[in-house]
């Protein structure tokens, strides 16, 4: 399975829009950040977390034709705004586009994306969406079994995935004893490190690397990092072993 970082970056992206601290100033491709996704590739079929403001940006950079599926993790804008740029991926294949996500994700999206969801509109040219409301139980999609992690940001639900030996955790501040047991035998854990200091609704760095280190994966990727967390190259000397900071573009094998 082929692993691709889509991007990395928290709710507002690096660089900040008018910010010049030295994360925003840098030269570094890797302090450049869009927003958090990730894709699971396998036999030619893509699966894609989230799709956020930067989807169609991600999608032409990496040169993907098609998406046969969506997960969402939750309903949050950096993580759901880029919905209706799968439409030239419906145009091109004639096909809906499957998404998976719970019940009070896709109420969000039917508020957001009103145009899509109610059949009053029947609007030519939309998303053509297949929608598969999920839960906390595993699933299967493609052949593949997600087992859905429950964590929360802040009070807000949230759902990270494991697929195989992949457990990919975003935009979460906890998560119950019961659920990191799903999570443990992992070989890759991809999780948000959002800065240093504390944060009311995501991890921060230290808090991220006692849950690698309790996780003991063989490799570790911090993901939805902030401007604030530190130039890239800096950060990276301050990791444990088997532990790294991600950028957008990374592509693992597993």
């Amino acid at each position: 399975m082929n692993i691709t970082f889509l991007g990395t970056g928290t709710s507002q992206g690096v660089p900040v829009i008018g910010c010049k601290c030295s994360v925003c100033s840098s030269t570094n491709p890797k302090d450049k950040r869009l927003r958090t996704s990730i894709m699971f590739s396998f036999d030619d079929k893509n699966i894609v977390v989230d799709t956020g403001p930067d989807f169609r940006a991600q999608m032409l950079r990496e040169n993907v034709s098609n998406v046969h599926a969506v997960l969402y993790t939750h309903g949050h804008k950096d993580h759901t705004a880029g919905l209706d740029d799968v439409r030239p991926i419906c145009f091109r294949h004639n096909k809906e586009v499957d998404i998976y996500l719970e019940q009070s994700v896709f109420n969000w999206l039917k508020k957001e994306f009103e145009y899509i969801f109610n059949p009053e509109f029947n609007y030519p040219g939309i998303p053509r969406i297949s929608t598969n409301i999920i839960t906390s139980q595993p699933f299967s999609i493609l052949g593949k079994t997600i087992i859905p992690i429950r964590g929360y940001h802040y009070k807000l639900p949230v759902l990270g995935f494991r697929i195989d030996d992949v457990t990919y955790i975003t935009d979460m501040s906890s998560i119950p004893t019961e659920e990191i047991e799903k999570i443990k035998g992992s070989k890759l854990l991809i999780i948000n490190a959002l800065q240093k200091e504390d944060h009311v609704s995501h991890f921060n760095l230290s808090e991220s690397i006692e849950i690698a280190k309790l996780i003991n994966a063989e490799q570790t990727y911090f993901i939805h990092m902030s401007h604030t967390l530190g130039v890239h190259d800096d950060i990276e000397t301050e990791l444990p072993k088997n532990i790294n900071l991600s950028y957008d573009g990374l592509k693992v094998t597993i």
